[in-house]
């Protein structure tokens, strides 16, 4: 059973951001528990309905057994026994997101931590159930130059691909997390850029300590000689700078790795959102709307890239390393509806 209370930390924004090195700078204080996320709410949300009335037993106790598979077949294991009854009897009543808090808590409990990090950046779009079933966390606004996360996606096996859906999603994770930092004020919201966090760490660590009352000191930056970044580093290609030292650079890459046209594009969906956070347009702003003429050729280009993704090479430790996952997820998908 849970009888401490234990403190919440949610890290926002869109991924590819380098919410990865910040989780392990985080973990590296004995305070916070900050383990590779199984991203619950984001594969539940949308299923939630198949399970039925929660308040009957058993379709809890299938959401709760589902929910402890999934985190079973994580590409980045977590070191914790899921015992089903021991979860049933901690959560204080029926819901996804209890299930998802205890579970976090429990993982505290075995790492003696006060605070509890969670890194499923989609969990922005949830923030309102969090709040309102008394998950209150501190918020964590992780903002990197949406054309180098633009870049960076473009060399991974998820998420999408072609510039103007990561442009959109971008901006609208933008929007997501500074409407929670209106609802919830200076007190629990805090916004880190990833450049500043490369060029000027223990600057960016002073806020956080400050913002969570802790004592993160340059040991911190060490997170690369840690148990927890060696197991995510080597689960595939997407993490494996997470074994080496902070990469000062490491930003302003997409001068390179996107077309000019892309970079327009991109320009075109969010320059607003890049100016509104001091990162200079490369091109003339363009306010004009694509066609759905263009649309559709993006979709259609974007799940030719998804593809092509899949059979790529260098990403054959990626998708090794989630074959379980992805049955497992196959299968819910095709679960009967509980009544």
């Amino acid at each position: 059973m849970i009888t401490k209370t234990y403190i919440p930390i949610q890290i926002i924004g869109t991924q590819r951001s380098g919410s990865n090195l910040l989780r392990l700078i985080l973990n590296q204080s004995s305070q916070i528990s900050a383990h590779h996320p199984p991203h619950i709410l984001k594969v539940f949300y949308p299923i939630i309905h198949r399970y039925g009335d929660l308040e009957e037993g058993s379709n809890f106790s299938q959401l709760v057994n589902d929910v402890c598979r999934l985190i079973e077949v994580n590409p980045v294991k977590w070191e914790l026994e899921l015992h089903r009854e021991d979860i049933i009897k901690s959560c204080s009543h029926r819901s996804l997101i209890e299930i998802f808090k205890v579970i976090y808590q429990m993982m505290a409990k075995k790492d003696k931590a006060t605070y509890w990090c969670c890194k499923s950046m989609a969990n922005v779009n949830f923030y309102k159930d969090l709040e309102s079933q008394g998950v209150a966390p501190y918020y964590i606004h992780l903002i990197r130059d949406g054309r180098d996360v633009a870049s960076s996606f473009k060399k991974t096996l998820v998420g999408e691909k072609h510039v103007y859906h990561l442009a959109n999603q971008w901006k609208q994770d933008f929007l997501k997390a500074k409407e929670i930092s209106r609802q919830v004020g200076n007190e629990r919201y805090l916004a880190v850029q990833y450049e500043s966090l490369i060029s000027e760490p223990m600057m960016v660590l002073k806020e956080i300590n400050t913002f969570l009352d802790l004592k993160l000191d340059e040991s911190a930056l060490h997170y690369f000689d840690s148990k927890e970044s060696k197991i995510t580093a080597a689960a595939g290609f997407m993490w494996s700078n997470l074994t080496m030292p902070i990469m000062k650079d490491n930003s302003g890459k997409f001068k390179k790795n996107l077309t000019p046209q892309d970079i327009e594009i991109f320009e075109r969906v969010a320059g607003d959102i890049l100016q509104e956070n001091n990162y200079a347009l490369c091109t003339t702003l363009n306010r004009t709307t694509f066609t759905p003429e263009d649309i559709e050729r993006f979709d259609q280009l974007n799940l030719d890239l998804k593809a092509e993704a899949q059979r790529s090479k260098h990403l054959k430790t990626d998708r090794a390393y989630r074959v379980e996952r992805k049955a497992f997820i196959d299968e819910l998908t095709t679960i009967p509806l509980y009544k």
